[in-house]
């Protein structure tokens, strides 16, 4: 059935996420830090609006995309803020601390009476847009079985994983994979070049064999020719690597591996590759490979 929906975040992810939200018949409310994009929307039949608290009033639920938790936290606490609006779901699609998670919900709850859900994605823009995202979701389980209707719009799998801050964790846990991985073709492609090999038929070579996967097949073209369309800022993913650490510090539990993966993003940002797309973290072990479209814009 028709919802009446607030959605805050028009960004790389959540244009593709709202545009699926409207294409199942549901009213959406944009709110964008930067307008324009918001505005963009409208042809799809969104309704901009000037604030989180407009994109929120009125609706049956919000939903959160958003660059990190700056953002989430001014966009719900802020003064023109979702904390202005009383009742309904929140479902946050960010990708941010589960501690400040909890935090978060419970200072909404005990202020709105609004339930938080947690619930981060992994399947990228193309998933997005062909509505077979991946969500981990943190919360009660009654809560997320009254707002999955709507998540299925642009989701195939919905997953809970226990209790508020739950969902961040499984991101997290997600990224550590994702991340590694990336990292580990960026150096299996500049091994290949610097021994005089033609990178770009690694995806090739490598197919059905154990070092195969859907991020082999994405990454080494991306990192062997220019990138094209932006799957996402390295600067992103270097935020999620940072909660990792952050989260493994504060559980004690050794990830040798991942203090060197992090070491390597970390170096891509001192390159000035922060808002490059992701497959630029391949000049860390490759400097001389000319850069491509993203990274010089």
């Amino acid at each position: 059935m028709s919802a009446v929906l607030g959605f805050c975040g028009a960004g790389l992810m959540g244009a593709p996420m709202i545009r699926r939200l409207l294409a199942a018949g549901h009213q959406v409310h944009v709110w964008n830090r930067s307008p324009a994009k918001a505005q963009a929307l409208a042809a799809d039949g969104a309704q901009a609006v000037a604030n989180p608290a407009e994109a929120a009033a009125g609706a049956q639920a919000v939903f959160l995309c958003l660059t990190d938790q700056n953002a989430v936290e001014s966009t719900v606490f802020g003064p023109q803020g979702i904390q202005q609006t009383q009742g309904g779901w929140l479902i946050d699609h960010s990708s941010i601390s589960p501690a400040a998670t909890r935090d978060y919900a419970r200072q909404l709850y005990e202020t709105t009476g609004r339930v938080w859900i947690d619930a981060p994605v992994s399947g990228g823009t193309a998933g997005a847009a062909a509505g077979t995202l991946s969500v981990m979701a943190g919360g009660p389980a009654e809560a997320l079985q009254q707002v999955e209707p709507w998540i299925r719009a642009y989701a195939a799998r919905i997953t809970r994983v226990g209790d508020s801050g739950a969902g961040q964790t499984a991101k997290l846990c997600n990224q550590t994979i994702v991340a590694s991985t990336i990292n580990a073709i960026a150096e299996a492609v500049a091994l290949a070049a610097h021994s005089g090999m033609d990178a770009s038929v690694l995806n090739g070579a490598l197919a059905g064999g154990w070092a195969d996967s859907a991020l082999l097949q994405i990454f080494v073209p991306r990192m062997t020719a220019p990138a094209g369309q932006p799957l996402g800022a390295l600067a992103t993913m270097l935020k999620d690597v940072e909660n990792i650490a952050a989260l493994a510090q504060q559980t004690g539990t050794d990830m040798r591996g991942l203090r060197a993966v992090l070491d390597s993003y970390r170096e891509a940002a001192r390159l000035g590759l922060g808002p490059a797309d992701i497959s630029e973290l391949v000049r860390v072990a490759w400097p001389e490979r000319p850069p491509g479209p993203a990274a010089a814009s």
